[in-house]
């Protein structure tokens, strides 16, 4: 199976160093010298990592072949791609990779079906279930413990207990004011 595990960007100086947006938990697993990975756009690879550093907090490669910043800029934007075992599994004992939880179904805590996982959103707070209802409708579920309480991969599905409102209209409103007391202008 394969996962895209970075996107390269701007150039880093004149030696063929390029800055990359990681997007794997595990770069030093998947982004050591000596890695050789697809990409996409297909025509900019194999690329084999011949160098990898950190500088400012930022992850710099450098590709074997890739010896100037014209070359380098010329790969921004290529998404770099590795080959996972499917039946591999992260390190962690509640990390998941996200080709395990797309199309889980999503079941509530007392077993209502709420949909299915279609995609996974990372946002820099926090990742999102895109929820496909069964009426075509999306919903979208933080994944978060308080929320997502089980993934039961032998099961296929993920067991939310979302706060009211969440994946319906009926949220709780609570008002400081009393209906009988509130002055407003209802007449």
């Amino acid at each position: 199976m394969q996962l895209v595990v970075a996107r390269v960007g701007r150039a880093h100086g004149i030696k063929g160093e390029v800055t990359v947006e990681v997007r794997t938990d595990e770069p030093e697993l998947r982004l050591p010298p000596g890695a050789v990975l697809a990409t996409d756009p297909a025509t900019a690879g194999p690329l084999t990592i011949e160098t990898g550093r950190v500088h400012s907090g930022r992850l710099l490669l450098r590709f074997e072949g890739v010896r100037d910043r014209t070359g380098a800029e010329a790969l921004r934007n290529v998404l770099l791609i590795a080959d996972v075992d499917p039946e591999e599994m992260p390190e962690g004992e509640d990390e998941y990779y996200d080709h395990q939880l797309m199309d889980l179904d999503v079941v509530l805590v007392d077993g209502t079906e709420v949909g299915r996982i279609t995609e996974i959103s990372h946002l820099p707070s926090q990742d999102l279930f895109v929820v496909e209802r069964p009426d075509g409708s999306e919903v979208y579920v933080p994944f978060v413990q308080e929320i997502v309480v089980e993934i039961d991969l032998e099961e296929q599905r993920a067991v939310i207990d979302p706060p009211p409102g969440l994946i319906d209209d009926r949220a709780e409103v609570a008002s400081s004011r009393d209906d009988e007391n509130s002055s407003g202008a209802d007449a």
